[in-house]
């Protein structure tokens, strides 16, 4: 992924934390949960302005664009021929690219260059929930460790996520395209 900005506030994180917001650690903490998140979702979430995707044609009316919300979509090639917003195609915040006029689709591979804008200015809170919970949890343990015991030299692992990462995770992931 292109950036480390991370998805939640550090001052948010900080509060829970009780420490301060510039502290190294909580600042690694918060990156390394967003750099999980970002790539558990395979996309950037932040908004990404003129992203070019090459995407094969399905046969139908509808399909997919990978990355949602869709923010605007500024060119749409078919076999290398521009085609023009609301007399070829139109588009929804939801990521779905149509065909007008009885159009469909071709079902061919790669045959479409889309350059659209996709993703949040402003994270929306259940990211940023399920990144600060992620990071909370990783302040204050060593990674993927659950529990320790000295004397009889015992350690437990873990490498579970909470409902809350799973349910952003499935909720925010790259559409397949294969929905429509």
């Amino acid at each position: 992924m292109a950036t480390d900005t991370p998805l939640a506030d550090p001052a948010e994180l900080a509060t829970w934390l009780r420490v301060p917001a510039d502290d190294p650690l909580l600042l690694a903490t918060l990156r390394s949960a967003s750099r999980r998140f970002r790539g558990a979702v395979r996309h950037e979430v932040n908004l990404v302005e003129g992203d070019e995707v090459v995407l094969d044609g399905n046969g139908r009316e509808s399909l997919l664009l990978p990355v949602w919300p869709t923010v605007a979509v500024t060119a749409v090639l078919l076999d290398d021929e521009g085609l023009v917003a609301g007399t070829d195609y139109s588009w929804s915040e939801a990521g779905i690219l149509r065909r007008l006029d009885c159009q469909v689709w071709p079902a061919r591979l790669r045959c479409l260059k889309v350059t659209y804008s996709h993703g949040w200015a402003e994270i929306p809170e259940d990211i940023a929930d399920a990144v600060i919970e992620q990071a909370r949890a990783a302040f204050r343990s060593d990674p993927g460790v659950k529990s320790k015991a000295v004397g009889g030299q015992s350690v437990t692992f873990e490498t579970g996520v909470t409902s809350s990462w799973s349910d952003a995770v499935r909720r925010h992931q790259v559409q397949t395209g294969s929905d429509t």
